[in-house]
């Protein structure tokens, strides 16, 4: 039986009179790649806010590597955090450090007793894993877009997680350099062995790294399968989705 790494049953979360999540159900299963997509304000980034307890549902169960996300004191949660690299939208980097610096700042904060030359090698092994090794002393306003992707990517694998979390990886970009995030993305899982979340709406995104696929439409997940499977869908709904992203360009 394939284990699963994140378990979400029945989840809903409000907030005032918008109903964001109306009672979604999910798994991901250990190193799969699973692709949430939807359109804007659906409640995806949501989601993976409370799989990290930087949200709490109102309903609902949200279970990571067995533990009940909501249930844990902020010890136990901190620990857990530890395990989940969570690869934000705009990168997130600190633009008054260099490259090394940046990768270097979770180390020192999360792991102790590291000699330099360890923490040399773990910063050098990452930036290898995402083809910009050559970048360790550079500054981010240096960095192309599609760089500052990879670079905050590596700073999410520094700390070994098991489970990935990717923000809208290619939001922003363009298509040459969509493909080699997606790309990355796929190495990434092959690479480290992780098991990850890509939230997008971009389809070629989708395509590209899920395994599975899952559409959060009006606050439930309406279709999920491979990519193939959900676009096979009469829903009018999920064919204008397509349409938009493949026809209309």
């Amino acid at each position: 039986m394939r284990e699963k790494v994140i378990e979400i049953s029945n989840l809903k979360k409000s907030f005032g009179d918008l109903h964001v999540l109306r009672g979604v159900d999910m798994e991901l299963y250990r190193g799969e790649n699973l692709v949430v997509l939807g359109r804007s304000g659906t409640g995806k980034s949501v989601l993976i806010k409370i799989v990290v307890g930087l949200l709490y549902q109102d309903e609902g169960s949200c279970k990571v590597l067995g533990q009940e996300v909501e249930a844990l004191p902020l010890k136990e949660l901190n620990k857990l955090r530890l395990k989940i690299g969570f690869s934000f939208q705009n990168s997130a980097l600190y633009d008054s450090m260099t490259v090394r610096e940046n990768l270097e700042f979770p180390l020192t904060r999360n792991v102790k007793n590291l000699t330099k030359a360890e923490r040399d090698k773990r910063v050098e092994d990452v930036l290898d894993g995402v083809g910009l090794l050559a970048t360790i002393n550079q500054m981010p306003s240096e960095l192309s877009g599609g760089q500052r992707k990879r670079i905050g990517i590596a700073r999410t694998l520094i700390l070994n997680p098991e489970i990935m979390l990717y923000d809208e990886p290619t939001a922003g970009l363009d298509p040459i350099t969509c493909v080699e995030i997606n790309n990355l993305i796929n190495q990434v899982n092959e690479r480290y062995h992780t098991s990850s979340i890509i939230i997008t709406h971009d389809l070629t995104c989708a395509k590209m790294t899920g395994d599975r696929v899952v559409i959060l439409l009006d606050g439930i997940f309406s279709s999920q399968g491979t990519f193939e499977e959900v676009f096979r869908s009469e829903d009018p709904r999920i064919k204008s989705f397509y349409d938009y992203n493949f026809i209309n360009t």
